[in-house]
């Protein structure tokens, strides 16, 4: 059984190509890096791979410049006086030393405080963010079913949230199941939707085609400018 996953150098650039139970290929760069990123199916050529790189060689190339004109949010460190960022707006870090149980609140416009005891590590404190996170996409996610299920006519049987490395969410069919990413919670709430529909369409149409596009067309029509918005940031 051949690997899932191989890496394709084309005009030096490298193209990490995975194999799965697709029907159409897909192309992605992903920031920071602008890695390249090709999902065939797994009856695929090299060929047809080598060729479909080819034809897209110039958009590649835009994509990996934009990325590389993108600001790099420098590594958090959980101290005051860093930038955090809540459903798309930024909020300025006070982080309060205190006993008692860790809390993370949102005082007015402009500011988030992290309570955490003496000693805390930067590795605690990001996970006090990673669970306020959570929850606030806890309490968000169930109303926007609530408002798309009767217009897709899809019942989503299980939601989940959790950290996702290259996706903002994704959709078991089967199970009718969709997983949305924890880095949601610091977009505005326009892309949080846009991803649930997008991965509420797919209970309609499985592949990115011109069925699927003209689904997400009917039912959110500003879809495009989401995805472009989502595209141009990491979901790491």
């Amino acid at each position: 059984m051949r690997n899932n996953r191989t890496i394709i150098t084309i005009s030096d650039i490298s193209v990490e190509v995975i194999r799965k139970n697709i029907r159409s290929l897909r192309l992605a760069v992903y920031p920071p890096e602008a890695r390249v990123r090709l999902s065939v199916p797994r009856n695929a050529s090299e060929e047809d791979v080598r060729l479909m790189l080819a034809t897209r060689l110039s958009w590649i190339k835009q994509k990996q410049a934009i990325i590389e004109q993108l600001p790099r949010q420098p590594e958090l460190e959980y101290v005051s006086g860093e930038s955090h960022y809540y459903q798309g707006n930024q909020y300025r870090l006070n982080v309060v030393v205190r006993q008692g149980k860790h809390e993370l609140a949102v005082n007015n416009n402009s500011e988030m405080v992290l309570y955490v005891r003496p000693g805390t590590s930067k590795a605690n404190r990001a996970l006090v963010f990673d669970h306020w996170y959570r929850r606030q996409l806890q309490l968000v996610i169930p109303t926007l079913l609530e408002k798309w299920q009767p217009i897709i006519k899809r019942q989503v049987l299980d939601w989940r949230v959790k950290k996702m490395k290259t996706k903002w969410g994704s959709c078991n069919i089967t199970d009718k199941r969709v997983w949305l990413s924890l880095e949601l919670a610091k977009k505005p709430v326009g892309c949080l939707e846009y991803v649930l529909v997008h991965e509420m369409v797919h209970l309609h149409e499985r592949c990115h085609n011109a069925n699927f596009r003209g689904l997400m067309d009917k039912y959110l029509p500003n879809w495009r400018l989401m995805d472009d918005m989502l595209r141009c940031q990491s979901s790491v």
